[in-house]
This record gives structure tokens, C-alpha cells and sequence, in this order.
């Protein structure tokens, strides 16, 4: 009788957290569509010279954020375009499209539709033949269940003629994908940007990077293209494994000084509010190289093992190697630890590297990150953007709070940061998929 009794309870408070969960994430998780949500009777408080949202948004001293595109509908990527126009990924409608600040003002006051009728498009990435002709492009974007290459039209804002390069697994709990081009050498040397864009192509000519998380909270996949990075090799039109045992590393960056890939993690539900951590990662370094053979390619455990090397003993129990006396933890000595672990559920998205143009010295390589937020957390947590102070190598110094408030005291979501690009003057763009918009950060003068 006891047991029947515990697991009454036990199935009681399953419900109940979820109950929650769903309550939690009605009120302040859904996409908020085109209106942005203010605090109510507050607004006019929180619009000053360093932050017009109507948002209660704080920023360190000396920068000031704004609303650079409203009105759409649940963004995701961002993408620097070689016509000058930043462009924003739409996977709920279907579409691409470009902001159009037409008066010049710091606003993008029209949007226009790149491309239409795709299925849940999310990463977008530009390939230059030349790094001198920004006219001549090739565009990319990664749909749930497929890569694509189009040409660029410039003057219309316009993808076209399209080409299927390779298919990917669709749907599954983690439906995006996105795309990076692996640096080559000479470009990353570069220095100069792109007329007016901030558009800096450094592509490896035969190497694109795609992030296809996995299709469940844990498990083991049956398809072996999921929870991994791979690697497409525009020569030969192959994929092969990059980086796996990702369970959903949705964004990827370049390290501006070494040129290792770095991506962000986010861990896997249902063990508690505190475990595991979220993550971030260093997928690739010099050293590493590409096109490994799958006993190089590097392993970062999911769905056994998380964070510095912990085992997950409630999917993978491993009695054998504690009935012979060994520690639970020896399952996970042969994959990769995590580089910077992220308290857990933070929901960390797009990442990006401050350059060394536009900003003071101490600013330098530091790393951004967007926390979406927790929607399963008893005390929400997330909801902000943290700067990670780090050296010229990328080691870890420390971390602060560079944008809060979209979160308030009584757990109130007004918002949730997506994707962030950084311009190389500095100007930073943030995606919004909750409030409908894109938000400017600049460094006042």
C-alpha cells in the first residue's frame, strides 16, 4: 500500500509541475506576435535617452538600446546581407525577410520578403567568391529538413534560383538549424569590412558547418545525422560528423582570434531546477582541424554525460561499471567537458564576439550570449544577456549581466533574445522572438 501511495504522489507532483509549466509558458513564453507587450502604466518610465524601448531594460553605463525593426512575427537569425540590409529569418511564417531603414534614421521602418513558402527556415549564411566583389554572393539558408543554396539579387532583395544542396531530419523537439562556414586562414586576416555593411565573408570554400539537434528531451537517436554538427563539403557533396553528443547547439560562432568554432548548449530537461547545466562550447580549434575520421571527431557526451564531465545516471544508469567498483563518473572521462557551464534551463541561444573596432580594449574578444529563458524552472531564470569576459585565447576571466529586465520582479515575460550580431564598429543587433523585434545597442559617445 505504501507504494501505490508513493507513486500517487509521485505522479501528483509530475502533474502539478507541469500543470505550472504550462501556465508559466501561456502567459509568457508564447510568441507575442506584432505587438510588443510593455509594462502597463509604466511605459513612459522606462523610454530615456539610453533605452527607448518602453522596455525596463538596463545596460552598463555608456550604451544605449533602442527598437531597430518591430511588427514581426516571432524572429530567430539575423544575417548581414551584401546589399547592406540586415536580414531576419521568420521559421513561423515561412519566410526570410530584409529590414529597410529607407529615411536613414537608426530604424528599419519596412520589411520585405526575401523568400516565401519555405519549411521553418531558420540559419542563413552569405559566401563571396571575392572578398572585393560583394555583389556576387551566394546565399544559404537551412530549413528544418533541408540546406539550400540561392543566388543573391542585391537590388531587389531577392533569393533566387534555387538548389537543394543536402537533406536534413525535419521536425523532432528541436526543429532549427543553422549554418556557419568554417574560417579559412588567409580571410580571417582581413581586416577590413565590407562597404557599409559590416558584412565580413570568411569563408573556407568548401566547408559549411549545420547544427540539427536532437529529436527528443534525452534518448538514444535512430537517425545518426541528429544531436551533432556536421560538416557539407561543397566539392564532393558529402556530409560527415563535425562535432556530436550536442543535444542542441542552435547557435555557432567564430573566435575572432584563434578561428575556433564556438557554440552554445542547452542540456536536457526533467532532472530538477539545477541540473544540468546549460553550456558553451568550444566544438573546433586549430588544432583539431576538419574532416576528421570518426574516431577524431570530438564526442560532448549527451545523452549519457553533461557539462565538466558528469554522467547522467538517470538515462544511463551503467550498473556493470558500479558493480565493479569504478566511479559513475568514468563512463565520461573519453568526451569533451564543456568550456563555460551555464546555470541550468538559462536556454542560451546566439553568441557573438565583440571586435576589436569600436570598443574600449577591455571590451576586446569578449563573448555575448543571449539567454532565451526557462519555461520548466520552479524561479524562472534566463531572460538577459551576459558578457563573458575572456582573454585573446578565448580562456575564461569572468562574466556580468550586459542587458536585463526582460523578466520583471513578479515573473512577468516581456521578452526573450534570440540571435546577436555585432557589427565590426561595435553596433550590436538582438533578435526578439517573444516581443516581435529588433533591438539596436550602441556605444554612446
Amino acid at each position: 500500500m505504501t507504494g501505490k501511495i508513493l507513486k500517487i504522489l509521485l505522479i501528483a507532483a509530475v502533474l502539478t509541475a507541469l500543470i505550472w509549466a504550462g501556465k508559466f509558458y501561456w502567459e509568457n513564453l508564447r510568441g507575442a506576435g506584432v505587438v510588443i507587450e510593455r509594462p502597463a502604466a509604466q511605459d513612459e518610465a522606462f523610454i530615456t535617452d539610453i533605452n527607448t524601448t518602453g522596455l525596463p531594460l538596463t545596460l552598463p553605463a555608456g550604451f544605449s538600446i533602442s527598437i531597430y525593426a518591430e511588427d514581426l512575427v516571432n524572429p530567430r537569425v539575423l544575417a548581414y546581407a551584401p546589399s547592406g540590409h540586415i536580414l531576419a529569418s521568420i521559421p513561423s511564417e515561412g519566410r526570410v525577410v530584409a529590414l529597410i531603414d529607407q529615411d536613414k534614421d537608426g530604424v528599419a521602418e519596412l520589411q520585405k520578403t526575401v523568400i516565401d513558402k519555405l519549411n521553418r527556415p531558420h540559419g542563413m549564411a552569405f559566401r563571396c567568391a571575392d572578398i572585393s566583389t560583394p555583389e556576387v554572393c551566394k546565399f544559404y539558408i537551412a530549413e528544418t529538413d533541408q540546406v539550400a543554396e540561392y543566388d543573391y539579387d542585391a537590388e531587389n532583395l531577392k533569393a533566387v534560383n534555387k538548389k537543394k544542396l543536402f537533406d536534413l531530419p525535419g521536425g523532432g523537439n528541436h526543429f532549427t538549424r543553422t549554418i556557419i562556414f568554417t574560417p579559412l586562414e588567409a580571410a580571417r586576416a582581413h581586416s577590413d569590412p565590407l562597404p557599409l555593411t559590416g558584412f565580413r565573408p570568411y569563408p573556407n570554400d568548401s566547408k559549411m558547418l549545420v547544427s540539427v539537434g536532437s529529436s527528443c528531451n534525452v534518448c538514444t537517436e535512430s537517425d545518426s545525422r541528429r544531436a551533432k554538427i556536421l560538416e557539407y563539403d561543397f566539392e564532393t557533396g558529402q556530409l560527415a560528423d563535425f562535432a556530436v553528443g550536442l543535444r542542441n547547439s542552435v547557435f555557432m560562432a567564430i573566435h575572432p582570434v584563434t578561428g575556433a568554432i564556438w557554440a552554445t548548449e542547452m542540456g536536457r530537461d526533467l532532472l530538477g531546477d539545477d541540473i544540468p547545466p546549460d553550456e558553451i562550447n568550444i566544438i573546433s580549434s586549430p588544432s583539431m582541424g576538419s574532416g576528421q575520421n570518426s574516431a577524431q571527431v570530438p564526442n560532448f557526451g549527451w545523452p549519457i554525460c553533461y557539462g565538466k564531465n558528469i554522467h547522467d545516471d538517470n538515462f544511463d544508469p551503467v550498473k556493470s561499471l558500479r558493480d565493479n567498483g569504478a566511479g559513475k563518473n568514468d563512463a565520461c572521462k573519453s568526451f569533451e567537458p564543456s568550456h563555460i557551464d551555464i546555470p541550468a534551463h538559462s536556454a542560451p541561444l546566439g553568441l557573438a564576439f565583440f571586435p576589436e573596432e569600436g570598443r574600449p580594449e577591455e571590451y576586446w574578444h569578449n563573448l555575448l550570449v543571449a539567454y532565451h529563458g526557462s519555461w520548466n524552472r520552479t524561479v524562472p531564470t534566463g531572460y538577459k544577456i551576459v558578457r563573458y569576459k575572456l582573454d585573446a585565447e578565448g580562456n575564461y576571466l569572468g562574466q556580468e549581466d550586459f542587458i536585463v529586465g526582460w523578466i520583471d520582479e513578479k515573473n512577468k515575460v516581456y521578452g526573450r533574445p534570440v540571435d546577436i550580431l555585432i557589427q565590426p564598429g561595435g553596433t550590436i543587433f538582438i533578435s526578439d522572438d517573444k516581443a516581435g523585434v529588433v533591438y539596436k545597442v550602441v556605444k554612446k559617445s
